[in-house]
């Protein structure tokens, strides 16, 4: 049964530009792997914590929102925990209301930036 998810992550921000791109598309690689089909993702980029973490106050933040078959998670998390580069995750199964304003929100986004392009 595939169901829908979303992982905000948080990548150290000592990595290079290419450093950041190369850990993301290791996860998405992964989750592709296991089957997963990417929905929808974005960089959000350098932002300040809300706190220290690891003594550093600014981190990568990435979201990617996927579908998975039962278990992907788990193993994901798992490889997350592993890696230095990763300061913190967390991953939320959405549910329809979710993944319905998801929607509606990239929408919105789309046709904000073609309005943009056409004036």
């Amino acid at each position: 049964m595939m169901k829908q998810y979303e992982t905000v992550f948080i990548m150290t921000p000592v990595l290079s530009d290419e450093q950041m791109k190369e850990a993301v598309e290791k996860y998405k690689q992964f989750l592709k792997e296991k089957e997963a089909d990417i929905v929808h993702e974005e960089n959000w980029g350098l932002r300040k914590l809300a706190y220290p973490i690891q003594k550093k106050s600014t981190g990568f933040y990435h979201l990617i929102e996927y579908t998975a078959p039962n278990g992907v998670i788990q193993d994901l998390e798992v490889a997350m925990k592993r890696d230095e580069k990763i300061l913190r995750f967390l991953t939320v199964r959405l549910d329809k209301h979710a993944i319905a304003y998801n929607e509606k929100k990239r929408v919105k986004a789309r046709e904000a930036k073609e309005k943009e392009a056409s004036e």
